[in-house]
């Protein structure tokens, strides 16, 4: 199965603001250049475009992607129980940890998110960054085997 990078935002603070991006230079077991989220588990996390989009219309909402608040939204590329799999992007490898729950946030930015989002994966995922690499929007995503 392969997808699209669709969308990169890089996180300034914790709470902090989401600031889109073109492209983005990943560290590897850092995370990515300038954000936030370094050196733990969670210093990538994915969202999918057709995720977000059912979420959207079964709660009536509008919102950009961009209010997940994730680094990357991805498209064509199913998250689900990708635990211990490897999410390649472009000449990234990102190894996925877990399944990103939503927080109290997600119903600021619309009333019944966090609960639509909790069950399968639908939060989407994080991981960790495994090589050196840079990423632009439109690069090709692939979620493989370990």
């Amino acid at each position: 199965m392969t997808g699209e990078l669709k969308s990169i935002w890089v996180k300034r603070m914790k709470g902090g603001p989401m600031d889109p991006a073109e492209s983005a230079e990943l560290v590897e077991n850092r995370g990515i250049v300038n954000n936030a989220d370094q050196g733990r588990k969670r210093q990538v996390t994915i969202i999918e475009e057709e995720v977000w989009n059912e979420l959207m219309n079964k709660l009536g909402g509008s919102l950009d992607p961009s209010a997940r608040r994730a680094n990357l939204l991805i498209s064509g590329v199913d998250l689900k129980n990708s635990r211990g799999k490897i999410l390649k992007v472009g000449e990234c490898e990102i190894e996925i940890y877990g399944e990103t729950k939503p927080c109290e946030q997600m119903d600021e930015a619309l009333p019944g998110l966090k609960d639509a989002m909790f069950p399968d994966w639908k939060g989407g995922a994080f991981g960790i960054v495994k090589n050196n690499a840079f990423l632009q929007i439109g690069d090709s995503v692939e979620l493989i085997e370990k």
